[in-house]
């Protein structure tokens, strides 16, 4: 297999590019910006905390692990045969870490010096796994107290049982890290055959933007990279009603005001989950954005504070809009996000507001590409959506005000929806 180079020109933000099919299998996305005084990069691979029933082209049956284990590898990789890849890192003063979400594992640094000596420790760490029964005995420990500690972060308590609250069985309803009992079925075998499956360089991305020569990339890439055989990955899902599992789940902590996150389940788009993400975002700002008549009514009145946000969750099987902070009253702030839903759908959405939301989604999309952070993630994002590296613009600009409202009558159905609540320790009071 040979390398393809592909120069790319994105003029909407004036930034030319490189994809690059390395011979090794791997994608090579690289951005070089010469005015920038530092360089981002991130090593990714398309597998996350869902990833648990699999099989490759090569294998005659599907493979289950246990949950958690995508974040017990990304841990897993940075402990060398050698020596920990941050002990590498405290060398070349790169600022590094990873993160493992329900999709994704990437790992990353950005450095303003050493740049060539930071990549190639990067491309070393991440594809020369070493497990042992010991290491591995002793990487449980460590994340099963990780865990622990999460389950008194009401921030994190909040999320997950809205996510248990919404879905009967996809696995995005599991902790990203597991339980300590699953985390406890890990073994360096089961390590190793989800590392080969989808560590695979085929399945992977390098995505880089800043101030650096593309060759230098490239020929650490040439030095480091073995060819990899091209093999189809297969997960598979169970099959998810469109009801929600429970409407409600409530969880003591030691907190002084209620958490609370607010679910609307909906039906991904297979094949745009980055327009469909897109639109929901645009439809929640112009509801229930800071500017609009909802959100200054009901923060005058107390019922939400600066703590109130929304997001949109979107990936392979789910769709979730989402609303959450901190409330007296949970329950009150469900109430009104569900009647102002009701008195826009009989209403219906204004088409003024609607341009003014896209453009600001478009200026935002465009700033976005100011930092090589932005730029980095951006095109490894895309790249995984299976969409061009800028494409987020584009379809920023092509979404229509039809569009639009078809789709809200379709979504934020209040029967579909549920509420996660942490609310404070309730005491008994003493007797004298």
């Amino acid at each position: 297999m040979k390398t393809v180079k592909e120069e790319l020109l994105f003029s909407k933000v004036d930034k030319k590019y490189l994809r690059i099919k390395h011979k090794s299998g791997l994608t090579i996305l690289l951005c070089p910006m010469s005015e920038y005084n530092s360089v981002y990069a991130l090593f990714g691979t398309k597998y996350g905390s869902i990833n648990t029933k699999f099989k490759t082209s090569a294998d005659d049956d599907f493979t289950c692990v246990p949950d958690g284990i995508a974040h017990f590898l990304e841990h897993k990789l940075f402990e060398g045969e050698v020596e920990d890849a941050f002990v590498s890192y405290s060398r070349t003063g790169a600022n590094a870490n990873a993160y493992t979400s329900f999709d994704r594992t990437c790992y990353l640094f950005s450095a303003s010096e050493k740049f060539e000596e930071s990549l190639e420790i990067l491309l070393n760490f991440v594809t020369h796994p070493y497990f042992t029964k010991e290491t591995v005995d002793k990487e449980q420990g460590i994340i099963g107290q990780e865990i622990k500690m999460y389950e008194d972060n009401p921030s994190w308590c909040v999320f997950l049982n809205l996510l248990k609250c919404l879905y009967w069985q996809h696995p995005v309803r599991i902790d990203i890290a597991g339980s300590v009992e699953s985390i406890s079925e890990i073994t360096p075998e089961l390590l190793y055959k989800t590392y080969n499956t989808f560590y695979n360089l085929n399945n992977m991305v390098l995505s880089v933007a800043g101030n650096f020569e593309p060759d230098s990339v490239l020929k650490l890439c040439d030095k480091l990279l073995k060819q990899s055989e091209n093999v189809e990955i297969e997960n598979v899902f169970p099959d998810e009603p469109s009801d929600v599992y429970l409407k409600k789940l409530e969880k003591e902590l030691d907190i002084s005001m209620p958490y609370f996150e607010i679910g609307f389940k909906e039906t991904p788009d297979k094949q745009n989950i980055l327009r469909g993400q897109l639109l929901n975002e645009m439809l929640i700002e112009m509801i229930f954005g800071e500017s609009t008549d909802f959100y200054k009514k009901n923060y005058d009145e107390g019922i939400i504070n600066s703590t109130f946000g929304t997001e949109v969750m979107a990936g392979d099987g789910y769709l979730i809009n989402i609303f959450g902070g901190e409330s007296e009253d949970p329950e009150k702030v469900y109430d009104v996000i569900c009647e102002e839903i009701d008195r826009v759908k009989k209403e219906g959405l204004c088409e003024e507001r609607f341009e003014e939301i896209r453009r600001q989604f478009y200026g935002k999309g465009v700033f976005s590409f100011n930092s090589v952070e932005g730029i980095a993630t951006a095109m490894l994002s895309a790249h995984f959506a299976e969409k061009n590296e800028f494409d987020v613009l584009s379809v920023t600009e092509g979404i229509t005000f039809n569009e639009l409202c078809e789709r809200f009558e379709e979504q934020f159905v209040s029967e579909r929806s549920s509420i996660s609540v942490v609310v404070p320790t309730k005491t008994e009071k003493g007797q004298d």
